[in-house]
């Protein structure tokens, strides 16, 4: 017998209940479609932090690949199979997850909610789905802690210039109940922004997502004055620490060395770190081109997932962001080998439009849908999806 379904993700349910809201004169705190989705958290946000979150770099070449090797797989629907019973839950890190989902980091959400990364913290928490802490965070990683109590967390590691910050930082959380340390790879330095730069913005100058490092008490040992008397100092002094362009892989050790927590890696694309991660002793790889916000002109994520899935060979999970809008997108990146997918844009723009509830629904809205295309295509759990479940169009078909 297979455990009891979770009514917050079970899709026909809950498309029920937005009807019978709906028969009331109640409607969801955001639009379901994708494109209000979007317009509308683009109506509540400020021009510079609208462009911030949905820009990427250069001509957003990569942004678009994203999507377009989403829409280059498609899925073969089964007919005459029994998928009364369902189960969405996953395994990842000796955790048991009600849907392949992870909250993926997204830095610096005081631009677009007062309530900032506590609030999707705590909507993560209501729903048992875990929540990837940012190192670019406005709030303390104490802070989210506090706000999720037990629920499960990961820590997102940009690994400053000053390992001992590095560090302080993964000490930190490891001491506040985060269960994993996630270093992003791709961000050692930023990317070139086009829409950023037109508006000369970056919300850290300002003071904005900087707060892991002026709560890190080996980052105030660096100041002569506290962040808090002379923030322009701490601002200067984040700007020489931040990002590492010298990493490598014989830093990964000294990583090691300082926590017991997991370690997983994300921005992978090539087979070949995938599989040389693997041999470094890291327990997972998260493929990533982080949003198509870093390199113009990569390779679009989806693409990129067979092969290290290939490289990896089931000796450490692998998960997937870039590009992820929907409950089908989610069905093809499980298909095709992820273990589970971390949602990025998508539930900040719930949170600009809803803060709290907002995140929720979004993330509800997004498991009923992934749900419903699981038993509409024959399938009933995460595990019977493969590539058999999916075709890649033809490429004659694509003009």
């Amino acid at each position: 017998m297979s455990e009891p379904r979770n009514p917050l993700f079970d899709g026909l349910q809950h498309q029920t209940q937005i009807y019978l809201r709906g028969l009331m004169g109640e409607r969801s705190s955001i639009p379901v479609a994708l494109e209000q989705l979007e317009e509308k958290a683009r109506e509540a946000l400020r021009p510079e932090a609208w462009d911030y979150v949905a820009g990427g770099a250069g001509s957003e070449d990569t942004v678009r690949a994203n999507r377009e090797a989403f829409r280059r797989w498609r899925i073969v629907p089964r007919m005459l199979r029994d998928v009364s019973e369902r189960d969405m839950s996953v395994e990842l890190l000796g955790m048991r997850l009600p849907g392949p989902v992870l909250l993926g980091p997204v830095g610096v959400q005081s631009i677009l909610h007062p309530d900032a990364e506590l609030a999707s913290a705590r909507a993560a928490a209501a729903l048992g789905v875990p929540f990837v802490y940012s190192t670019a965070a406005s709030r303390t990683i104490e802070q989210v802690a506090d706000a999720m109590h037990n629920a499960p967390r990961l820590y997102q590691l940009y690994w400053s210039r000053d390992r001992d910050i590095a560090a302080s930082m993964v000490a930190r959380a490891e001491r506040a109940g985060y269960c994993a340390v996630v270093v992003t790879l791709d961000t050692n330095i930023l990317g070139w922004r086009a829409r950023d730069l037109d508006r000369a913005y970056l919300p850290f100058l300002k003071g904005d997502g900087v707060a892991c490092f002026f709560s890190d008490p080996v980052f105030r040992s660096r100041l002569t004055t506290p962040p808090e008397q002379d923030p322009g100092a701490a601002v200067r002094l984040w700007a020489g620490v931040f990002g590492n362009s010298a990493l490598n892989w014989t830093d990964l050790p000294f990583l090691r060395k300082h926590t017991k927590l997991p370690i997983l890696l994300k921005g992978i694309l090539h087979a070949e770190d995938a599989a040389r991660a693997v041999d470094c002793g890291m327990n997972g790889v998260i493929v990533s081109n982080h949003g198509g916000r870093q390199v113009d002109g990569a390779v679009a994520a989806l693409d990129a997932l067979p092969g290290v899935v290939e490289a990896v060979k089931g000796r450490i999970p692998v998960l997937f962001d870039s590009g992820i809008r929907s409950g089908s997108d989610a069905f093809k990146a499980i298909a095709l080998g992820a273990r589970a997918i971390l949602l990025g844009r998508l539930y900040v723009y719930g949170l600009a439009i809803a803060g709290e509830q907002g995140v929720r629904d979004v993330v509800q809205n997004f498991l009923a849908d992934f749900d419903l295309t699981l038993a509409l295509s024959g399938y009933r759990n995460c595990a019977e999806l493969g590539p058999t479940a999916l075709v890649r169009q033809a490429a004659d078909a694509e003009t």
